[in-house]
């Protein structure tokens, strides 16, 4: 019980921060700002995989947030590319 209370408290954090930036996900005034907050929702899946992953003592979670974080990152230049040149 000890043990879970710290990974819960993580996991509830990195929720929390994941619903704020939903918001601003949702009402950002450009598109550069809904690509942060997305670029930010990836990252806090991707740690908060890798707390399950840790609670649970299942490493099959860190390899998906692993190629979870390959393909976000991917994207996200897609993304830049996008917003910096327009269509290719």
């Amino acid at each position: 019980m000890i043990v879970a209370l710290p990974f819960a408290v993580g996991a509830l954090a990195l929720l929390g921060f994941i619903l704020v930036c939903m918001i601003r996900l949702s009402i950002g005034p450009t598109a550069a700002d809904r690509a942060v907050a997305l670029d930010t929702i990836n990252t806090l899946v991707v740690a908060t995989m890798v707390l399950l992953g840790a609670a649970f003592n299942l490493v099959v979670l860190l390899d998906v947030a692993l190629v979870y974080a390959l393909l976000s990152y991917v994207g996200t230049l897609y993304i830049a590319r996008y917003l910096e040149r327009g269509l290719p």
